[in-house]
């Protein structure tokens, strides 16, 4: 059973956080204090997690410091095992069984660890069922993003943030005197901000999907997608401390997660010495890899940078990008030279369609004498596209990159 803030074999149910509201912060609190969820095992499947993945025989912890921060955390005590929160959700054993483990929770068996809010929380996602608003598929599907979403902004809250803060500020005290009365404290601005920052979000999605063309639009669109990946990561990870590493790799992210938004773009995600993010147009991504290239080239302690971009049909799910455009701009990556930029055909086409390159220096040369002879001005190219040599890309057949650069 799939039981809702239930911490993975040998930690405890502290931190069955609701699907409804305040689920990130009641993951928040009970990730590493209580036995968070976030087990990355249970979202892998929407069927019965197999037996030899689960340990059935997890018992939430009786720690009495993590038993307090969960109850300040959730706002209820444990009363229900999994069986009698589904049976007063009025919801099957087997579908809350996939709405947990969904939602990223291990199997405790019948351990008494759930609260009113978990059963709340089946209640709602089942009467979106009920009402047609959602299939079952689909509000699964609501219930995995949101958990493994959640589930990483907790660990990082717990390792970065709450970690740090709770150590001992004078000499004799214990993190168990620090730790109660700060979490007290920053509990309600926390999930106040959470809500905040979700709902402007959801507001700029909900933006961009009214804007389609067509319904295909909405989950099939023509985007410009880019990889920026670190040269020689694997290297750095043998050379550099732990510590050392993990500032570069925060330092990094920081940085383009911040380019990225500022000109545009969309992050997709980081995967720690790489970044994906999208741009509606080509303009945005071009001007994106860019800076993103002259900005680690200021900082001596960072690697060479090389991206890659494509331009095409993208399939978007659950926040993700998929499809032949993003797997074209990641060989793409793979094959850029450091401290450069490699585009597909079709990114480029996108460009000169634009007016935002031209399609070869010569033709801009010839423009601008035009323009003198005419004392006009000439057409205000952002970018310069230089074709490079065809070459046989795994998996996508003969490719021809255009190296892409600013025009001085």
């Amino acid at each position: 059973m799939g039981a809702a803030g239930a911490g993975s074999a040998g930690s405890g149910a502290a931190g069955a956080g609701s699907a409804g509201s305040g689920a990130a912060a009641g993951s928040a609190g009970a990730s590493r204090p209580a036995g968070a969820p976030g087990s990355s095992r249970g979202s892998a499947s929407v069927h019965p997690t197999p037996h030899h993945d689960v340990d059935h025989t997890a018992e939430p912890t009786d720690d009495p410091l993590a038993i307090r921060l969960e109850q300040l955390i959730l706002g209820a005590e444990r009363r229900y095992t999994p069986f009698q929160a589904a049976r007063t959700a009025g919801v099957s054993m087997e579908l809350a069984s996939r709405f947990w483990r969904a939602m990223g929770f291990a199997d405790i068996g019948q351990a008494k660890a759930l609260t009113e809010a978990d059963v709340l929380a089946l209640r709602r996602l089942a009467g979106l069922v009920e009402a047609g608003l959602l299939s079952e598929p689909m509000a699964i599907q609501v219930a995995r993003s949101t958990g493994q979403t959640t589930a990483r902004l907790a660990e990082w809250q717990i390792d970065s943030f709450l970690e740090g803060l709770t150590e001992p500020p004078e000499p004799g005290m214990t993190r168990t005197e620090v730790t109660y009365p700060l979490v007290e404290l920053l509990l309600p601005e926390l999930e106040e901000f959470l809500v905040y920052v979700w709902r402007r979000q959801l507001a700029a999605a909900t933006g961009r999907v009214v804007q389609a063309a067509d319904d295909e639009e909405m989950v099939d669109r023509r985007l410009a997608v880019g990889f920026a990946d670190l040269v020689g990561f694997t290297r750095l990870t043998r050379r550099l401390e732990e510590e050392e590493l993990g500032e570069l790799v925060e330092a990094f992210e920081t940085t383009a997660a911040d380019l990225v938004a500022a000109h545009g773009g969309r992050l997709i995600k980081t995967l720690g010495d790489e970044v994906l993010y999208a741009a509606d147009d080509a303009r945005t991504a071009a001007e994106i890899a860019l800076r993103l290239i002259d900005t680690m080239n200021q900082d001596d302690a960072m690697p060479a940078l090389r991206v890659g971009i494509a331009f095409g049909t993208v399939t978007t799910r659950m926040g993700d990008v998929f499809g032949t455009t993003v797997n074209l701009a990641s060989r793409l990556t793979s094959i850029a030279p450091k401290d450069a930029v490699l585009v597909d055909g079709a990114f480029a086409l996108e460009l000169i369609r634009t007016g935002d390159a031209p399609k070869s220096e010569t033709q801009a040369a010839e423009e601008l004498v035009a323009a003198e002879k005419e004392g006009t001005t000439p057409p205000p190219y952002r970018f310069a596209l230089q074709p490079m040599w065809q070459r046989p890309v795994r998996g996508l057949g003969l490719v021809e990159p255009w190296l892409l650069s600013r025009r001085p």
